[in-house]
């Protein structure tokens, strides 16, 4: 998830007028809109650092938690938090439609990654020379694609698809396997997607966050929890919630390799 994994993977839809004036859900159970099969973000098993922020949203609330589940795929907004079946998105980029944004709770970018030693280990930008002749892996349709195309990069890449039903197919994992018997020489995934996979990878990778590429599309996201519009006693308190425990969800994001960023494009790190 993650601009394009995000963007595509939620239908606009029209929202109801009364959705926007007036919040009228049962606040009794948190109700969590999610897709069974996408680690590192969620699964039915509860294995995703998603799954942990809203088990700790679930215990700071005195919440009992609930999940509706259903495929990040077309229909997902409109079968889920639009259908009021839940009422909360766990990862949403900012800005994105159809829905209202909390405020972000974390901060991450599209990687290059590398294996170490290699010659492009200290590669951190797609416009270094390096790069040319190269066969990079890259998710077709997502934002790094138009860079590779600026920087004469395509014609080598080696595409990975972009909307699968993740309980099927893992296609961040083809690309790590690949990079690892060196099929490819570098891949380009979402900075948590890329730093967890990275993490389990038998071979030792560089996760390098894209945080120099000049011009649009920027490869930098803030990522928020997407609720319904006009819930504003909701986005109150979860805002409440990133605000109070921000170290707590950042020790869980660190601990599945996300690369987290402050507001300078600096390394998030615990605090000793």
């Amino acid at each position: 998830m993650l601009l394009a994994l995000l963007l595509a993977a939620f239908a606009p839809v029209a929202t109801p007028a009364s959705a926007q004036v007036a919040d009228l859900v049962d606040r009794s159970t948190l109700r969590v809109c999610a897709d069974p099969a996408n680690l590192p973000f969620t699964n039915e098993a509860g294995e995703g650092f998603e799954n942990k922020i809203a088990e700790l949203m679930a215990e700071k609330m005195g919440l009992p938690l609930d999940y509706t589940w259903f495929p990040q795929a077309t229909g997902f907004y409109r079968m889920t938090l639009a259908a009021k079946r839940c009422d909360v998105v766990m990862g949403y980029v900012a800005g994105g439609d159809p829905v209202l944004n909390t405020n972000a709770y974390y901060r991450s970018a599209w990687v290059l990654l590398t294996k170490k030693g290699s010659d492009l280990a200290d590669v951190d930008t797609l416009s270094d020379p390096r790069l040319k002749g190269r066969r990079i892996g890259v998710v077709a349709g997502s934002p790094p694609g138009d860079l590779l195309t600026r920087n004469g990069l395509m014609a080598m890449a080696k595409p990975y698809a972009l909307m699968v039903d993740r309980r099927y197919d893992n296609p961040a994992q083809a690309m790590i396997d690949d990079l690892d018997s060196g099929d490819i020489d570098a891949g380009i995934l979402w900075g948590p997607i890329g730093g967890y996979y990275a993490k389990k990878s038998p071979v030792e990778l560089v996760v390098t966050p894209l945080v120099k590429e000049k011009g649009d599309p920027s490869l930098v996201y803030r990522i928020t929890f997407g609720i319904r519009p006009g819930e504003l006693n909701w986005k109150h308190q979860l805002n409440a919630f990133i605000k109070d425990e921000q170290g707590a969800i950042n020790r869980i994001l660190l601990d599945y390799g996300v690369p987290l960023l402050d507001g300078q494009d600096r390394p998030v790190e615990l605090a000793p």
